[in-house]
């Protein structure tokens, strides 16, 4: 959640970090607006945008005559698309020296980073590398008096002034740690002439997985930053991001509906939202979506794509017929569905007789539907349809090495499973066990001695480790105790981790990581479907239908595109030697690469399908991995969310297009390193075939 900069001074206060007096003025309290402070002011812009100031949205005013003309001219704005809903008022401060501080977490640099720059201001960006100091402040070990003090020498500051430098740095850190904060930024910090420090400008964002533990945190939302449709659907947890197009999109899970919205716009038909209802499709949030894509005059067609893995379609197709109501669509509505219960939720939508609803099965016969739906004067898609991206090389062929170590997933593996007696531990328990997997303890404090479908429960992982051999732990505990779960099995001594938990803090996860570190524990995860050995092992809640023993190992960032991918091998038959989701978040255990290194030795494994998305550098680190080391297997990948807009999120915390290497450079990365990088999901099965 990106805080606007009353609001981040604001939480400044709260940390004791010295910011000027202030005020929100809205447009409504010009006339009334008195302030408690003293000509001249400052009228300041408040929006979600950088910029402000090379745009005109700060001004000065000297008297109070000139405050509601230039009040009104700065309301009147729209700065990099965003209007102003209201200013900031501030009293002109007395400066002798400007700076430049902040706390961000870096997913590059996986820890906190402290930035002190000499000099701050609009032009921070080109004031050359030698004015910042750039330190990592790991955690859990903190800030520290080195960091401090290495600061204050870079800033070239005063003796006198170390103890109030050092106590605002604190502040500032412990509003980052306190309120899990991925952004806490100061520019500029200035020097008083009366030798104080203030924070004149600032800019916080909080981490939305926080907001959801914290509602306390939900004070600093500021609905007028955001669409009316935005906030509706952010009240009902629905992930919205609002488009130029004409279709209507409604999908579940971040990887399926970014590689729609790709679909969609290279197929000349551009998406006018990203919607994914997530897991929870249920009545309330169908009503709510419908009523979004209904409202929305720049709608003129609908498309529902869903691939039901542990989503069941008839669920889906249920709430659908709830929230329609009985009436017809209000506008054309074309609803694909796959995967779990899809036939009888098919029938249940063909029941319904509705003259503007058209079902189909496969995305590529949905989208010829919709070709047949759109309106004359529709926009048509800035985006071209990409082609295939045939890599430069083959890797040379390589004689396998023997196993360092036996592989470590198969039929008999023993797993634990924490959080056993809450109802998704349970469930996906008793599937596991479905499936053939070796379920021989659980733990949940305070419920040793129990009994949970035949597996004895133990209060912690100690106990459990020391009356069975446990190879594989999933994780099912809430979000608050996941990090903390992750580091008792560790402690235990347990090999491999899955956490399934999605809605971690960053922070929580940077910490648990760093400790990991040394350990022989390998995490898998978090916010993960987990793991599956096709025929002889499931960790996780991936759903079993989609796949078949092959030889292909699948591995994804994303669930909903790991089981929509394996169902089409399978379909082409070519089975499934591994499937392995490694998490959709930005601060996770294994990775591609070390997955890949487990898999260069893996004999049942033939060749590897890659299911990348935007964001991170994965799959470049990936890429240079396969290259450096002569990779002896075949890979094909796909990349959704090319189409993205760049710096919005897209459902889960790692799907955002960061500033550096665009999408097209990180699939540029993986054509070098003689990857077939497929332009869609339909190419992949041929594109496996072709390798062979």
């Amino acid at each position: 959640m990106l805080l606007n900069e009353h609001n981040s001074k604001l939480l400044f206060q709260k940390a004791g970090v010295a910011v000027p007096k202030g005020v929100a003025v809205t447009p409504e309290e010009l006339a009334t607006f008195s302030p408690d402070f003293d000509l001249p002011w400052f009228l300041k812009a408040q929006v979600l945008t950088g910029g402000r100031g090379k745009a005109g949205g700060i001004l000065r005013v000297d008297t109070r005559a000139d405050f509601q003309p230039k009040a009104e001219q700065i309301l009147n704005m729209t700065i990099k698309g965003h209007s102003v809903p209201f200013l900031r008022v501030e009293p002109a401060s007395s400066i002798k020296r400007e700076f430049y501080l902040s706390f961000t977490v870096s997913r590059a640099r996986r820890s906190i980073v402290l930035t002190a720059g000499r000099e701050g201001g609009v032009e921070i960006e080109n004031l050359g590398a030698d004015n910042l100091l750039v330190q990592d402040v790991s955690l859990p070990g903190g800030l520290s008096d080195r960091h401090v003090r290495a600061a204050f020498f870079h800033l070239g500051l005063e003796k006198e002034q170390y103890a109030s430098f050092a106590a605002l740095l604190q502040g500032l850190f412990c509003a980052v740690l306190d309120n899990g904060l991925l952004l806490a930024e100061i520019n500029p910090l200035v020097l008083t002439a009366d030798g104080d420090f203030l924070a004149l400008d600032g800019k916080v964002e909080i981490d939305d997985n926080m907001v959801d533990l914290r509602p306390d945190l939900e004070a600093f939302h500021t609905p007028a930053h955001n669409a009316p449709e935005e906030n509706r659907a952010r009240a009902a947890g629905l992930s919205f991001v609002k488009l130029q197009g004409f279709v209507g999109l409604m999908v579940n899970g971040a990887g399926l509906a970014m590689a729609t919205m790709d679909l969609l716009n290279f197929s000349n038909l551009p998406a006018a939202n990203f919607l994914d209802l997530g897991g929870g499709a249920d009545q309330e949030r169908m009503e709510t979506a419908f009523d979004l894509l209904f409202s929305d005059d720049a709608v003129r067609v609908i498309f529902i794509n869903l691939y039901g893995g542990i989503l069941s379609c008839e669920k889906v197709a249920l709430a659908m017929q709830g929230a329609l109501g009985g009436k017809p669509p209000k506008k054309p509505i074309v609803a694909r569905l796959s995967g779990n219960s899809a036939e009888s939720g098919l029938r249940i939508l063909k029941s319904l007789n509705a003259p503007n609803l058209h079902l189909a099965t496969e995305m590529g016969e949905a989208i010829e539907i919709l070709k047949t739906l759109r309106p004359d004067d529709a926009p048509a898609s800035p985006f071209d349809a990409p082609r295939l991206a045939v890599p430069d090389f083959s890797p040379a062929a390589a004689p396998l090495a023997p196993a360092q170590a036996p592989f470590p997933f198969g039929k008999g593996t023993p797993v634990l499973v924490q959080g056993i007696t809450g109802r998704e531990g349970r469930l996906h328990t008793e599937l596991m066990q479905a499936y053939g997997t070796n379920v021989v303890a659980g733990v949940t404090p305070f419920k040793g001695g129990q009994e949970v479908l035949g597996v004895p429960v133990y209060s912690s992982v100690r106990q459990a480790v020391r009356a069975h051999d446990v190879q594989v732990s999933i994780i099912f505990v809430p979000p608050r105790m996941a990090a903390e779960a992750i580091l008792e099995a560790a402690e235990a001594g347990v090999p491999w981790v899955v956490c399934i938990t999605e809605g971690i803090p960053q922070q929580d996860m940077l910490s648990a990581l760093t400790q990991l570190r040394g350990s022989k524990t390998r995490l898998i995860g978090p916010n993960t479907p987990g793991l599956l050995v096709p025929g002889e092992l499931k960790v996780g809640i991936l759903p079993v239908d989609p796949f078949t023993p092959g030889d292909v190992a699948v591995l994804s960032r994303s669930g909903t595109l790991t089981y929509e991918v394996a169902a089409r091998l399978s379909a082409a038959g070519l089975g499934q030697s591994l499937c392995v989701g490694i998490g959709g978040d930005p601060f996770i255990g294994t990775s591609f690469t070390d997955l890949f290194e487990l898999l260069r030795t893996h004999e049942p494994t033939k060749s590897v399908v890659v299911l990348g998305e935007i964001g991170g550098r994965a799959e470049e680190d990936l890429a240079e991995y396969v290259r450096a080391t002569n990779f002896p297997k075949p890979v094909v990948s796909f990349i959704a969310g090319r189409t993205a807009p760049p710096g919005k999120r897209l459902g889960h915390a790692g799907a955002i297009l960061e500033k550096g290497g665009s999408t097209e450079d990180k699939i540029e990365a993986m054509r070098r390193a003689g990857f077939t990088v497929c332009p869609d999901l339909d190419g992949i099965a041929e594109a496996v075939r072709k390798t062979r």
